[in-house]
């Protein structure tokens, strides 16, 4: 019987290794390319800015590196206004907008920042995928 618990115990042990293993991202970049090695890694059919935003206020409160976001200056505490012209007042607005858009779509952005509103024209990625 202690023959058959270790044997459990080892199996527990390195299934939980692999679980641990694959619950850490490896090579997990905010934009993500496609390639022909690893196609799967990237949903085609939703846009990705790169940003939190509070979805109260829809003020900027990060700006993930290597993102459109961070191509067109956007900064924290940025306040979003509008999206290709539809002013932002629920998460809906914005999501049909950035997330419901294809990547390589340039939407218009209008934020305030400071008191001065400005407007910005990111190219949206392909949403990450994180591979494990």
């Amino acid at each position: 019987m202690a023959g058959v618990a270790s044997g459990l115990a080892l199996a527990t042990t390195l299934m939980a290794m692999q679980v641990a293993d694959s619950m850490s991202v490896r090579n997990c970049p905010y934009r993500v390319v496609a390639t022909e090695v690893a196609p799967v890694d990237v949903r085609v059919d939703h846009g990705f800015l790169g940003i939190s935003y509070d979805t109260k206020t829809f003020e900027v409160n990060k700006v993930l590196a290597g993102t459109p976001a961070e191509a067109v200056n956007l900064k924290t505490g940025d306040h979003l206004l509008s999206i290709d012209g539809v002013a932002i007042h629920s998460v809906r607005d914005f999501q049909d907008h950035i997330f419901n858009a294809h990547p390589g779509t340039t939407p218009e952005i209008v934020l305030e920042r400071e008191g001065v509103r400005s407007t910005v024209h990111p190219t949206l990625i392909a949403w990450p995928i994180a591979s494990y």
